[in-house]
C-alpha cells in the first residue's frame, strides 16, 4: 500500500495505491469477478488467466482516491511460481473457489498456507463463486458446502462472502468490505448469515 498527492485540479485529493491479490483454482471465476468490478461486463467466454492478469480501478473516499491494482493469478499449478506477484505486495488476499465444485473450497487450505508464507501480513477473504448455480444445488449440498466454508473462515478469522459475477451479487459490497479492513473503517452492510443465502460475513469472528 502506498500513497502519494495528486497533482492539478485534484490536487487536495490523496491518492493510495492498494495491490489485492486474487488466488484459487482454475475456473473458479477469479477473472471474471474481477473485469465485473473493474468494468460493469461480464463475458462467460473468458479464457484461463496464463500467468498473472491485472487491471486497475479508482474509487473516490471523501478527499481520498483509492486505486486498487488487481493481480488475478491463473489457479493452474505451473503458475504457482508467479504466486508471488500476486500476493507479497497485496494489502489483502481474495482466496476464491467454486460454490459448486467443493474440491476447490478444500484448495483453499493449501492456497493460504503458500500466500500466507510469502506475505502473513495480507488481510484475507474468502469468496465463493457462482452463488446463482450454487443455489440450484440440494439443500443438503449448499449447507455442507456453507458449514465448511464457515470453518474454514473461522481458521483463518477472514470475512466470507459469496458473489454471483453474472448477476452482480455482493460484488461491490466485497470491495467494500476490503476498504473497511484496509482503512479499520465502521461499515454498516448487514451482514448475511443464513445458510443458503448469499453469505456476507466481515466482522471479525468471536467478535
Amino acid at each position: 500500500m502506498s500513497s502519494r498527492t495528486g497533482s492539478g485540479k485534484s490536487s487536495q485529493n490523496e491518492v493510495i495505491d492498494l495491490q489485492i491479490g486474487l488466488v484459487g483454482d482454475a475456473q473458479v471465476g477469479k477473472t471474471s469477478l474481477m473485469v465485473k468490478y473493474v468494468q460493469d461486463v461480464y463475458n462467460k467466454e473468458y479464457t484461463q488467466t496464463l500467468g498473472v492478469n491485472f487491471l486497475k480501478k479508482r474509487i473516490h473516499l471523501k478527499s481520498t482516491d483509492i486505486v486498487f491494482s488487481l493481480m488475478d493469478l491463473g489457479g493452474q499449478r505451473e503458475f504457482i511460481n508467479m504466486l508471488p506477484i500476486a500476493t507479497t505486495e497485496s494489502c489483502c488476499i481474495i482466496f476464491l473457489f467454486d460454490l459448486t465444485r467443493p474440491s476447490t473450497l478444500q484448495s483453499v487450505k493449501e492456497w493460504y498456507r503458500q500466500a500466507f508464507g510469502l506475505n502473513p501480513r495480507a488481510i484475507p477473504i474468502i469468496v465463493g463463486t457462482k452463488y446463482d448455480l450454487f443455489l440450484e444445488m440440494e439443500e443438503n449440498q449448499q449447507e455442507d458446502i456453507s458449514r465448511t466454508c464457515l470453518r474454514y473462515a473461522q481458521v483463518m478469522n477472514a470475512p466470507v462472502i459469496f458473489t454471483s459475477s453474472t448477476h452482480a451479487i455482493n460484488i461491490q459490497k466485497l470491495f467494500k468490505v476490503i476498504v473497511s479492513k484496509v482503512f479499520n473503517l465502521t461499515l454498516t452492510i448487514p451482514e448475511v448469515n443464513d445458510i443458503g443465502d448469499p453469505l456476507l460475513i466481515y466482522k471479525d469472528f468471536g467478535n
